[in-house]
């Protein structure tokens, strides 16, 4: 097996931090600025687009609340399958694929950091999930879309890095498929 490049390392790494960097960054800068959930919006575009806490227990969409320890063991599981397929199994030899699973990894991170609770939030709501003054262990959203009538749930940096990977991912699936061997190929009549 040949071994992985060291720019691919470089790479990977400078992506991964910067990412993440840029996601706890907007974060904190965004519940700084607007507080925890409950607030007014604050539009950066009147109607369209907003700074709008919130507070994500669940998965994509909202799915799954409450499920926060499966979701962060998840994450951990996908974040050590992730670097076993780029640096172990080799696939960080492809640019585009390196390029794609950093900005994943950027995004696992910057939400696992959310979900085990390390930015120290308490919740400022009851409901049937928790109590006033409990520590929260839920993604930090504050990015609002709305197109008309049409609301977006609330993102954050790390979502959106997410969904670029996994866009570059199929990408470079449907533009890269590997060419089948001799044994695959169909028979000349």
């Amino acid at each position: 097996m040949r071994a992985v490049p060291l720019d691919r390392y470089l790479t990977f790494g400078s992506i991964a931090v910067l990412g993440l960097v840029a996601d706890l960054a907007t974060k904190h800068w965004a519940f700084s600025t607007a507080g925890m959930p409950g607030g007014p919006t604050r539009w950066l575009w009147q109607d369209v687009v907003g700074l709008q806490t919130s507070l994500n227990e669940g998965a994509l969409f909202g799915l799954g609340q409450g499920f926060v320890t499966v979701f962060a063991l998840l994450a951990a599981v996908a974040l050590v399958a992730v670097l076993a397929w780029l640096f172990v199994a080799g696939a960080a030899r492809d640019r585009l694929l390196n390029i794609a699973l950093a900005c994943v990894t950027a995004g696992i991170l910057g939400n696992l950091y959310d979900r085990l609770g390390m930015p120290g939030l308490t919740w400022n709501y009851v409901n049937e999930l928790h109590k006033i003054g409990e520590p929260v262990h839920a993604v930090r959203d504050w990015i609002l879309v709305m197109i008309g009538p049409w609301h977006w749930p609330n993102f954050n940096i790390a979502d959106s890095l997410l969904v670029c990977g996994a866009i570059l991912l199929c990408w470079h699936a449907l533009r890269y498929a590997p060419e089948p061997s001799e044994a695959e190929k169909p028979a000349a009549e």
